[in-house]
């Protein structure tokens, strides 16, 4: 449990992206993933703590990647009014945007979705926006078959801007286009329970079950660089259904984007 409430690691990461102009100064994002209110590890007051200190760095934008609550067949397990005040708090000159994940479309969406527009996010359902220099593609959860990768480069190309891509799942990764070279996720919670020698339990598990959807090992966590692209994997702020970590503290990420060195 100590894990589960500790509080979040910044991770920072520096990254070169692929059309910036040389002259431009760099552009921070701040990568936020798996809330999950509601839980023992996750109350408003906690997440309220983390806000503060997002802000702190300052980010350009800020970008939550989704599963904001907990629950499973359309039954919550928590409730999605506790995010408002906490949420509406962060600051960021180019706006707060999200993605929903598997768990917000297993329970109420319709209610995680009115507490994010209270809360001032702009959720992005398979949409484009422009944020500074980029186009964020927004894609919905993949895990639960919602992603429509060709529809959002579609709308992301007729807004021009440089392409970069959110999501809950990481291995969404490998369905983008080539010239999308950022994509930011979460899901994975770096593993949850991460153990000497055997590992995470998360794969492990997932395959035992048969889930066709549950992540692929390599995207499990951080910085994955696969030919010209990076996929950025936070391991989220909450801890699920099981309010337990071992050996994958909670974290978030301030990602600076810079244009490539010559």
């Amino acid at each position: 449990m100590a894990e589960a409430v500790a509080d979040p690691i910044q991770r920072t990461a520096n990254l070169a992206l692929p059309g910036l102009a040389r002259d431009a100064r760099p552009y921070r994002i701040a990568l936020l993933s798996d809330i999950h209110i509601g839980n023992r590890a996750m109350q408003p007051a906690r997440l309220q703590k983390i806000v503060a200190a997002v802000n702190a760095a300052r980010p350009d934008l800020i970008v939550i990647t989704g599963d904001f609550v907990n629950g499973d067949s359309g039954k919550l397990a928590s409730d999605p009014r506790e995010l408002i005040t906490p949420l509406r708090q962060l600051v960021a000159p180019d706006g707060v945007i999200a993605t929903m994940g598997n768990h917000d479309h297993w329970t109420d969406l319709a209610s995680v979705e009115a507490a994010l527009r209270q809360a001032g996010v702009t959720l992005l359902s398979n949409q484009a926006i422009r944020a500074g220099p980029l186009v964020v593609l927004g894609l919905d959860d993949r895990y639960t078959d919602h992603a429509d990768v060709p529809t959002t480069a579609a709308r992301a190309r007729a807004m021009g801007g440089i392409p970069i891509a959110i999501n809950h799942s990481p291995d969404l990764a490998e369905e983008l286009p080539d010239n999308v070279a950022l994509l930011l996720a979460g899901h994975t919670h770096c593993g949850q329970v991460v153990l000497p020698i055997i590992g995470s339990l998360a794969p492990i598990f997932g395959k035992l079950v048969g889930d066709r959807h549950y992540y692929l090992p390599q995207y499990q966590c951080g910085i994955v660089r696969d030919g010209k692209r990076s996929t950025v994997v936070t391991a989220g702020l909450g801890s699920g259904s099981i309010p337990l970590r071992i050996g994958a503290p909670p974290d978030w990420w301030l990602v600076t984007l810079s244009a490539p060195q010559p």
